[in-house]
C-alpha cells in the first residue's frame, strides 16, 4: 500500500456531493515548498492535490473553507488528461482516509483543531502575567 500525507491550505471551499448513495467531500490542497536553485535564488514550488473524502461524517464540511490549513492522508492516484494544446496533462489526486483541521491562514500555525479561531478565554492570564512561584505544588 502507498500512503500519501499532505499538509497545506485549501485552494477553495469544499463541495459535498452524493454519488451512488454515498457522500463525498471534494477539495484541493496546495503544498508549497521553498528551496534555492543552482544560482542560490529563493524559489517556491507549489503542488496541488485534488482530494476526495468518501465518508458519512460530513459535519467537517463547513470547516473546509478556502485558506484553511489541513493535514490529509490517504491513497494517491495519478491521472492523465488531454490538454488543449494536444499534450497530456497529469494531476495528483488523493482518496482521503483521514483529514485533520490545523487552522486558518494567518493564525501563525495550528489551532489544535481549527474549529475556532483564537478562542482562548479572556479570563486565563498569559504566562508572563503569572507572578507566583512555579515550584509550589497545590497538594
Amino acid at each position: 500500500m502507498i500512503k500519501l500525507q499532505v499538509i497545506g491550505n485549501l485552494g477553495k471551499d469544499c463541495v459535498t456531493n452524493v454519488v451512488n448513495g454515498k457522500n463525498v467531500i471534494n477539495f484541493n490542497v496546495a503544498h508549497t515548498e521553498k528551496f534555492r536553485n543552482a544560482q542560490g535564488q529563493q524559489q517556491d514550488k507549489t503542488i496541488w492535490v485534488e482530494c476526495a473524502y468518501w465518508t458519512d461524517r460530513t459535519a467537517i464540511a463547513p470547516y473546509l473553507r478556502k485558506g484553511t490549513q489541513v493535514y490529509v492522508e490517504g491513497t494517491p492516484e495519478v491521472r492523465t488528461y488531454p490538454k488543449n494544446d494536444g499534450g497530456t496533462g497529469v494531476s495528483l489526486s488523493l482518496r482521503v482516509v483521514n483529514v485533520q483541521l490545523l487552522g486558518n491562514r494567518g493564525e501563525g500555525g495550528g489551532s489544535g483543531g481549527g474549529y475556532s479561531s483564537n478562542a482562548a478565554p479572556s479570563s486565563v492570564p498569559a504566562a508572563s502575567d503569572i507572578t507566583e512561584p512555579m515550584d509550589d505544588l497545590p497538594f
